[in-house]
C-alpha cells in the first residue's frame, strides 16, 4: 500500500513559549533522573526534535501533543521565550492517539545493549563517574550493566570502596604447641 505520508518536520516554527500549553489528558510521567538527563540532553545537544502541537486558532494557542517535558524544560531550566514546534492539523481523538503513539515508540533499552554501551565507553577511557553523568545513570546500574559483559575487562579501572580495611593478623601458638 503506498500512503502518502506528510513531513510536518519540515516546517518548524519558533513560537511564543506563553502560547503553548500541556494537553489534559498525557498520561506519561518522568522521573527525576530520567528529567534530569533530558535537562543535560538539552544542554549538551540543543533542541534536536520540534515539540508537536494542534494550533487551536480560536484561542491562538498550541495544546501540545507530543513533547511535553522538553517545554517544561525549556520553562522551568532555560526560560527561554519561544521554543520548536511542528503542528498536527487532527481532531482531539486522533491527537490523543498520536500521544500515545509517541510515547510508546520511544521504546526501552535493551539491557544487553546498554551494557555493551556501558563497556565500550569504559574501554574508550570514561571514568564511572562521567557514564553515571552522560547517560543519567546511579553508580549501582553501572555497574550491574559492568558486570553482564564481564567482569575482567569492565572492572579494569574501577576504583573499589575502602569498607574492607587491611589489619595485621597475629597468629598465637597455643601453649599445647
Amino acid at each position: 500500500m503506498d500512503k502518502k505520508i506528510e513531513f510536518p518536520v519540515l516546517d518548524v516554527k519558533m513560537i511564543p513559549i506563553k502560547k503553548v500549553e500541556a494537553n489534559d489528558y498525557n498520561p506519561n510521567k518522568v522521573a527525576r533522573p530520567e528529567l534530569k538527563l533530558l535537562k543535560l540532553s538539552i544542554e549538551q545537544d540543543g533542541y534536536t526534535q520540534p515539540i508537536v502541537a494542534y494550533h487551536d486558532k480560536t484561542h491562538d494557542k498550541y495544546i501540545i501533543v507530543d513533547g511535553f517535558h522538553r517545554y517544561y524544560c525549556a520553562r522551568r531550566y532555560f526560560n527561554l521565550k519561544e521554543i520548536p514546534i511542528v503542528v498536527i492539523n487532527k481532531r482531539l481523538n486522533n491527537r490523543m492517539a498520536s500521544t500515545i503513539r509517541h510515547n510508546r515508540a520511544r521504546g526501552t533499552h535493551q539491557i544487553k545493549d546498554m551494557s555493551n554501551i556501558v563497556k565500550e565507553l569504559s574501554k574508550v577511557g570514561w571514568s564511572d563517574e562521567r557514564i553515571e553523568k552522560e547517560l543519567g545513570m546511579d553508580k549501582d546500574e553501572v555497574i550491574r550493566l559492568k558486570q553482564i559483559t564481564g567482569l575482567k575487562e569492565a572492572f579494569q579501572n574501577h576504583e573499589f570502596s575502602k569498607s574492607w580495611e587491611e589489619f595485621e593478623h597475629k597468629y598465637y601458638k597455643s601453649e599445647d604447641e
